[in-house]
């Protein structure tokens, strides 16, 4: 079977002549962690994927040009810098990433940072991607013209069909594996054996939420309402809700009569923004929320609907623990009331990824995540940053796991 080649664009491959490019060998040109080579060639990559033509069609690719900056690139690598010299840093070696078709970027999150550490990468690009993966791939290969030789030989992307004796191959061939996607993806995937020195980071089906601080929300201005609104449509609306940090159920967190006071407001200011950005849900979404909400109510799990036109479906849930883990739809947003954040500890499971917050100090937040004591949310982060991709994510420090450490003994 041939592999179409997405980056560096070429004519169609084999996955035989695939690793044969791979293998560096004994090559004195290899990368190293935080190579200048690719540190260059990710930010002449990032100022792409920021100029206005990219940066209009694809709104996404603002974060990760953002990400990709060079300051932030050099954080990173300063972070794997060893607190003494008896630890040295190297690259794990061949990284095969299996991204998922639904969120058609966050491959290029994992990607970098393991390009940044020196790694040679395999990517598959589902033939299910969409546009703004195409734009990535654009991006990449108008970068890569003045890049070193070595970027385009030890970074691939391809596009292949299912085929299980492709995914086998790189799965052996690979040091590491990177597997993002649902659970029934992940297991498929692990299917496929690996060297026995090698391992799986696995980024299977995951749940987040938002919260509201009901006081926090009554004490802030009218301005700071809209902000928090507009932060909000970016967490919720990329990705048709269907990123893994996009906030499903809205959690209410303080007195009731109050609470329904914000909630109206709330919807109110949500219809303004989708209107004032043009979001619209087309009519096949909107009709699969219908469905979805009204089989809730059927269930018992939901006591009212309402519907903001297409863009917004709201839903009052019977009971805190009947928040939805699945994917409902895009705009369709659960809603209940508890008196305190505490009170969410005994529903979180691990399955729970992101928090998105409003309205909360700082210490309050703390609290709650040291009750929670790592059994749920990985992450908890402000209005408007759920989707902003970070060095560590899903509870993994990414850097360090595409690294492996070399120790040498005390006093050499």
């Amino acid at each position: 079977m041939k592999l179409e080649q997405r980056f560096p664009a070429g004519p169609p491959i084999t996955i035989d002549e695939l690793l044969a490019d791979l293998d560096l060998g004994g090559d004195p040109g290899v990368l190293t962690v935080g190579d200048d080579r690719v540190v260059d060639f990710l930010t002449r990559f990032a100022r792409i994927l920021l100029t206005p033509a990219v940066y209009r069609a694809f709104p996404e690719l603002g974060p990760l040009g953002f990400f990709l900056r060079r300051s932030e690139l050099q954080r990173i690598i300063e972070g794997l810098s060893p607190a003494d010299d008896r630890r040295l840093r190297f690259p794990r070696g061949v990284v095969f990433h299996v991204p998922p078709a639904n969120v058609d970027t966050i491959f290029v999150y994992s990607w970098a940072l393991a390009a940044l550490t020196g790694n040679r990468n395999v990517v598959r690009i589902s033939p299910r991607s969409g546009g703004a993966a195409s734009a990535v791939l654009d991006a990449l290969n108008q970068a890569a013209v003045d890049a070193d030789p070595l970027i385009t030989r030890t970074q691939k992307l391809v596009t292949y069909d299912r085929d299980d004796t492709v995914t086998a191959g790189l799965s052996l061939a690979c040091d590491l594996r990177v597997v993002w996607g649902g659970d029934d993806a992940v297991a498929g995937l692990r299917r496929h054996p690996l060297r026995p020195s090698a391992r799986d980071i696995t980024f299977p089906d995951r749940a987040s939420f938002a919260a509201i601080s009901v006081a926090g929300w009554e004490a802030s201005s009218a301005v700071g309402r809209q902000t928090a609104i507009a932060g909000f449509v970016n967490d919720a609306y990329w990705f048709d809700q269907a990123a893994c940090a996009s906030p499903r159920t809205v959690f209410w967190v303080g007195e009731t009569a109050a609470a329904e006071r914000a909630r109206v407001e709330f919807r109110a200011l949500l219809v303004a923004e989708t209107n004032r950005r043009g979001i619209v849900v087309e009519p096949g979404m909107a009709v699969h929320n219908r469905v979805s909400a009204y089989g809730l109510a059927a269930a018992g799990a939901v006591t009212a609907i309402g519907f903001d036109g297409n863009s917004a479906t709201h839903l009052e849930l019977a009971e805190p623990a009947a928040a939805p883990r699945t994917w409902l739809g895009a705009g369709m947003f659960p809603h209940t009331t508890v008196a305190r954040l505490d009170d969410l500890v005994s529903l979180i499971s691990r399955k729970d990824q992101t928090l998105s917050c409003f309205g909360f100090g700082r210490e309050e937040l703390e609290t709650f995540v040291r009750r929670l004591a790592g059994r749920g949310i990985d992450r908890v982060v402000p209005f408007g940053s759920a989707l902003a991709f970070s060095a560590v994510w899903d509870g993994y420090d990414l850097p360090a796991e595409f690294t492996r450490l070399v120790t040498l003994p005390a006093g050499l």
